[in-house]
């Protein structure tokens, strides 16, 4: 697909509550074939939101570009 960055790295830019909210918009319409992972709601519920947050799947805490 010729995406800039790895898909984990695109979901912490994008914010993994916004990608869990598009997540459960897509298993109620599509069924459950699109539900989000327990880990992204875990992570989400940690407050584990990505680049915005600091941590997501990586570790921006030291990031000078946060």
């Amino acid at each position: 697909y010729k995406f800039p960055v790895g898909p984990l790295e695109l979901t912490d830019i994008v914010g993994l509550d916004v990608r869990l909210g598009i997540a459960e918009y897509l298993e109620e319409t599509l069924g459950k074939r699109f539900a989000p992972p327990k880990l992204m709601r875990e992570m989400v519920e940690r407050g584990e939101l990505g680049r915005k947050a600091g941590k997501g799947f990586y570790d921006y805490s030291s990031d000078s570009q946060c």
